[in-house]
């Protein structure tokens, strides 16, 4: 008899939703560049905010009612510092590599004398000028010089209309009462974004954004294994007993208990926990993932050094995925149970044991299957706000530090990270269902 599910079939399914992630994820990361470009507060508001000397949109006024305390050159040297000179397309584009992307430390601004048509420009990293010309025609470009390497050096001219576009945007409230002078941007470009492997540096720490949540992922890693060994290998066999005890005390004290985790918030367990069990009682570490002598101990003191600071971590990670497969497990065991299927099978002679495990059990697992990629999406990203409590420095934090930073080269990383894994995700849990359901057809 042919299985309802064909190896051949199934090959080609999760093929297709193999190809379909790339797609998405181009989707998600578009949305997200977007929605950040879009957010005020960026590091162009934050650092004209702190140039102009004051806060929000009172430092606006008075500026404004003063004259502007900042100038064209000036807004603009910060904008391109920021590589927030081109528009939110372009630079999605250069993110993901498709376009090359200015160098940041290798770019610098210069307005020409007025009348003139030439100006130099220091060269970044040397003692060399780079001397730029240009035409009535809109036209600029780097005079070779024999003395000075200049290979590779790029010219980008800004005509005085389009400053003062930049002007509008970024200073509110305040005219521009004279047309700067044309200015030319010195810079040098390369393909370097995520086609190439690439997610950026960091904004606001400078650091690589790959090696940055390399380092922070190995704590979520723990946290997420360790939770799904938990919640799996507990949860599982407690639904079941507490199906086949159903409206017993077991199953009614377990029941108390479970639903009283589901309502307490990881985070505000965290928070209690922090203050009357680690502060109060000091029996475990307020903060981290290991102890500030952690190098020095011996092996089998590191595993209990872990051990004693994610102790109460892994409580709060626990407590409300612990209650829901516990009780999705029950629920649908007993809805098995309750079928026409089990009751022929009892009828027949099967007894009750074979009954729930042989027929029963497989059944009940479909819905579980369908969380299970999820799951590893969700423990592996970690959990922003348990780590934010006990100031354990995971991906979560990271997450957590990139959104109150609004770092836009971090958020778009951590973005990527959490978005492949969630897809991943999806993609494990329609497997898990094709192995615990042959009614599943993926023709």
């Amino acid at each position: 008899m042919e299985p309802l599910v064909s190896p051949r079939h199934l090959k080609a399914y999760f093929l297709r939703r193999l190809l379909l992630v790339p797609l998405t994820l181009l989707g998600i990361t578009a949305l997200v560049f977007g929605a950040i470009r879009a957010a005020p507060g960026g590091p162009v508001e934050r650092a004209l905010s702190s140039s102009m000397g004051g806060e929000g949109q009172g430092k606006r006024t008075r500026a404004a009612a003063g004259g502007p305390s900042i100038t064209t050159s000036q807004v603009l040297d910060v904008v391109e510092k920021n590589n927030r000179d081109k528009n939110a397309f372009r630079s999605y584009f250069e993110w993901l590599g498709v376009v090359p992307k200015d160098d940041l430390n290798n770019k610098i601004g210069m307005e020409f004398p007025p009348g003139e048509k030439i100006v130099r420009i220091p060269v970044p990293g040397t003692i060399y000028e780079a001397k730029v010309e240009r035409d009535d025609t809109g036209n600029a470009w780097v005079v070779p010089d024999p003395e000075a390497d200049l290979s590779g050096w790029q010219v980008r001219l800004l005509t005085p209309e389009e400053q003062a576009k930049h002007w509008s945007k970024w200073v509110k409230g305040t005219e521009l009462t004279k047309l700067p002078e044309y200015r030319a941007v010195l810079f040098k470009s390369s393909y370097d974004g995520l086609f190439q492997g690439s997610l950026g540096n960091s904004e606001k720490y400078q650091d690589p954004v790959w090696s940055m949540i390399l380092q922070r992922m190995p704590v979520s890693i723990y946290f997420g294994l360790v939770s799904m060994i938990v919640i799996y290998g507990v949860c599982l066999p407690l639904g079941i007993l507490k199906a086949i005890k159903h409206r017993t005390f077991l199953d009614n004290a377990s029941s108390v208990a479970v639903f009283a985790g589901n309502a307490i918030p990881g985070y505000a367990l965290g928070s209690l926990l922090v203050v009357y069990v680690c502060a109060k009682l000091g029996w475990f570490p307020l903060r981290g993932f290991t102890g500030d002598d952690f190098d020095a101990l011996s092996s089998w003191g590191k595993v209990k050094d872990v051990l004693h600071h994610t102790a109460m971590p892994l409580v709060c990670y626990l407590i409300s995925s612990f209650a829901f497969m516990t009780m999705l497990m029950k629920n649908n065991l007993m809805d098995n149970l309750a079928a026409d299927y089990v009751r022929t099978a009892a009828a027949k002679g099967v007894s009750f044991p074979r009954a729930v495990f042989k027929h029963a059990f497989r059944n009940s697992l479909i819905p579980i299957a369908t969380t299970f990629g999820n799951n590893i999406s969700i423990f592996v990203t970690g959990s922003i706000l348990i780590e934010k409590v006990f100031d354990i420095n995971g991906f979560g934090l990271l997450e957590y530090s990139a959104i109150l930073e609004l770092d836009e080269t971090l958020i778009m990383g951590v973005t990527f990270v959490a978005a492949v894994l969630m897809l991943i995700g999806n993609v494990l849990s329609d497997l898990c269902v094709a192995l615990v359901d042959p009614r599943v057809s993926y023709k």
